[in-house]
């Protein structure tokens, strides 16, 4: 068994529009193997929460039974133009994914 104890970590707050706040602990080594040249740890900590947001909202108009509201599938569109604005390239050529 793999001792994780030694591991270190570090914690990277999320703020809401309303001041309400969450921490997410994070091994910055896994960071690391994501992070490109001169990127900073918290702008990939974005970029994969605003992958992972995607993703679900993707998740959500393509891939449950029957037919999402347009109220979904506007917010999905909407998270798919955000993640193009951050990101620089689409969710399909991000993911190698498309419908």
């Amino acid at each position: 068994m793999v001792d994780t104890d030694s591991v270190e970590t570090e914690t990277y707050t999320i703020e809401g529009p309303d001041g309400n706040s969450d921490e997410i602990e994070l091994p910055p080594g896994l960071i690391d193997l994501l992070r490109e040249e001169d990127e900073s740890r918290e702008t990939v900590v974005g970029d994969m929460a605003i992958v992972s947001f995607v993703q679900q909202a993707h998740a959500a108009v393509h891939h449950t039974q029957g037919e999402p509201s347009e109220d979904i599938v506007a917010i999905e569109e909407k998270a798919r133009e955000l993640f193009e604005d951050r990101i620089g390239i689409t969710f399909e050529q991000a993911t190698g994914h498309s419908h």
